[in-house]
């Protein structure tokens, strides 16, 4: 009976670490808002928080297989700057949307899968946000962490996502899809560039 509350606390842990994690990335934020649009704006972020999850995960098992043999530092750095060429491309795609014309609303949601995929897999940080999983002190535990944090991407993500489609869908929409594109874009490329020079 004492495995259940050390993994219920392990998971709202691993709830938080995720929360935390996704909305302290820059690069995160920057990389789904130019995604969003409308009422089912959610949609980019909680593809988006899968994505990434399933990339983390990815990675973290990848470490852990192959501890010393792979030069994580290089491919660290070398998929941080992947990340910013990524995140310029998404920034001057959403400004050529802006300055086109009529803003479509739909939710790009094979794109945001994708770019979550590769800020999962993308930078060392991502490893150590489920480091604690291995300190934990039983495999449920330790499981329990991982699903949380993956838990805690997803529903940052969305909620992130769904705040923007708000704003984009209200009385004023066009004048604020329009503005948010811009300004979100105008994020992404700033982000991407800081991101390319590692």
């Amino acid at each position: 009976m004492t495995q259940l509350p050390a993994m219920l606390a392990a998971t709202l842990g691993g709830v938080t670490a995720g929360l935390i994690h996704v909305l302290s990335g820059a690069d995160h934020l920057a990389a789904v808002a130019p995604l969003t649009g409308g009422r089912r704006a959610w949609q980019a972020g909680f593809l988006w928080g899968l994505g990434h999850s399933g990339g983390v995960l990815a990675v973290a098992l990848l470490a852990l297989a192959f501890r010393g043999a792979l030069p994580l530092d290089a491919l660290s750095s070398w998929s941080e700057r992947i990340v910013g060429v990524t995140l310029v491309g998404i920034g001057l795609w959403g400004f050529t949307r802006a300055v086109r014309g009529p803003i479509h609303t739909h939710v790009h949601v094979r794109a945001a899968a994708a770019v979550g995929v590769l800020h999962g897999v993308a930078g060392s940080s991502h490893f150590l946000g489920v480091l604690p999983a291995l300190a934990l002190p039983s495999a449920a535990a330790s499981l329990g962490y991982l699903a949380g944090f993956a838990i805690g991407t997803v529903v940052a993500m969305s909620g992130f996502a769904h705040g923007l489609g708000f704003i984009a869908g209200s009385a004023d929409a066009p004048r604020h899809r329009r503005w948010l594109l811009t300004a979100s874009s105008a994020a992404a490329i700033a982000v991407g560039i800081v991101w390319m020079r590692g």
